[in-house]
């Protein structure tokens, strides 16, 4: 039942984050996902280690689309502070996505090539479905789905040995090495 919870929170706050972004609103997705986050928090067992794995995961996310509209490749235009750095709603979706890492994704944390290959094809197409709703304009785009797949297929296996270091749940891991 938390795993489908975890599932729908995601859902809902990408598309919250991503609309609300496209449609002038990009406030709406932060609050969706502080709402999210919140719940997530509130089923797990060791909610610091969680919350610190959140934290880290929008650092992350925030130096790694920093330096993809620094390289020209992404464009956002909604909810930038600072001009160059990511908005606050795409990192508030990077820290979205790391309630995934112990939850929906905890089976992939053993599975290191295939989180590599599971990042480099489902990361960009975020991007490519959030730049079709509005939200984000890949700036080249060949270029850009280039940039965001060797980037997605280092981030993920990274962030799931993150998650795995950080441990907010109680649960096994299955072992398989696929």
């Amino acid at each position: 039942m938390n795993m489908l919870i975890n599932i729908i929170a995601f859902k809902i706050g990408w598309l919250s984050s991503v609309v609300g972004a496209a449609s002038e609103l990009p406030m709406l997705g932060p609050i969706v996902v502080l709402v999210a986050i919140s719940i997530h928090l509130g089923i797990v067992s060791q909610p610091v280690s969680e919350l610190l794995l959140i934290i880290l995961t929008g650092a992350i996310g925030a130096v790694a689309d920093s330096l993809m509209i620094y390289a020209g490749w992404l464009a956002y235009p909604a909810g930038t502070f600072v001009a160059g750095f990511s908005p606050y709603w795409i990192i508030a979706m990077w820290m979205l996505f790391a309630t995934t890492f112990n939850m929906s994704f905890r089976w992939l944390q053993s599975r290191m090539l295939l989180a590599v290959a599971l990042g480099a094809v489902f990361g960009p197409l975020s991007y490519y479905f959030g730049e079709k709703i509005g939200a984000v304009i890949l700036q080249d785009f060949s270029a850009s789905m280039i940039a965001l797949s060797v980037a997605w297929g280092a981030l993920m296996p990274a962030l799931l040995i993150l998650a795995r270091r950080l441990e907010g749940l109680t649960m096994p891991i299955a072992t398989s090495r696929i």
